[in-house]
């Protein structure tokens, strides 16, 4: 799975070189925003269900989506907030990587879900984190830098 370690790890062994300072001090800025990923982490384990059906609510509120997907739809969400949780405990996009964007993209368009449904509801998350009431401000800034990333990927 990749993490800032192993990313820095395999980046300098591809390159045939030992890490360098500044590959290390990647690897320290990660380790020093490892309480705020945390802190995240298990605000968002705590209230996943509910941020799951509050996304998909105020998505299929206005009546853009066949409500038929609205479960598919709250499946995957759901997933796509486990594994962004996970990515905030290993400190890497590798779970998103390795089990989201690629994967779960395919699953979509196969099963003919909206993808702007999606990225509507991640959107919709990312707007509503209010600091200090969900987060600190620092546990808020690395939840929604995962979240733009998923919605980057998605769009």
């Amino acid at each position: 799975m990749k993490s800032a370690v192993t990313t820095v790890v395999t980046s300098a062994d591809a390159a045939g070189r030992f890490p360098t300072m500044s590959d290390i001090e990647a690897v320290k800025g990660s380790f020093d925003r490892a309480p705020a990923r945390m802190a995240a982490a298990e605000k968002l384990a705590s209230g996943i269900d509910k941020v799951t059906a509050d996304a998909v609510d105020a998505i299929y509120r206005n009546g853009s989506y066949d409500q038929a997907n609205k479960d598919k739809c709250s499946r995957d969400i759901h997933h796509y907030l486990r594994l962004i949780n996970y990515c905030l405990v290993t400190g890497g996009t590798g779970p998103l990587d390795e089990w989201g964007i690629a994967g779960m993209r395919e699953v979509i368009r196969a099963q003919r879900l909206p993808t702007a449904a999606y990225i509507e509801a991640f959107a919709h998350i990312r707007d509503r984190v209010c600091v200090p009431r969900d987060m600190d401000q620092q546990a808020a800034t690395e939840f929604k830098s995962l979240l733009d990333y998923l919605i980057n990927a998605l769009s």
